[in-house]
């Protein structure tokens, strides 16, 4: 499962990448082990808004796909 894949509210954990990711996905915060939750899409569906360590994160949804994560229980 991906951050793209998640619907608003849904919380995860970053848990890896499914390719290589561009080193600006990192550098947001976005590393393994990191709480997310998607706050919202946009109206057609990209960019996602997500909560990551306690700030909004606005990101694409082609580097959402490269981001794997396990959803919160």
């Amino acid at each position: 499962m991906t951050l793209a894949d998640l619907h608003p509210g849904d919380a995860a954990t970053v848990t890896g990448y499914a390719a290589d990711v561009p080193e600006r996905v990192l550098e947001l915060g976005l590393l393994p082990g990191t709480a997310v939750t998607l706050v919202r899409r946009a109206p057609l569906g990209d960019p996602l808004d997500l909560r990551v360590r306690g700030f909004h994160l606005s990101l694409r949804l082609a580097e959402a796909r490269l981001v794997e994560v396990t959803p919160d229980a």
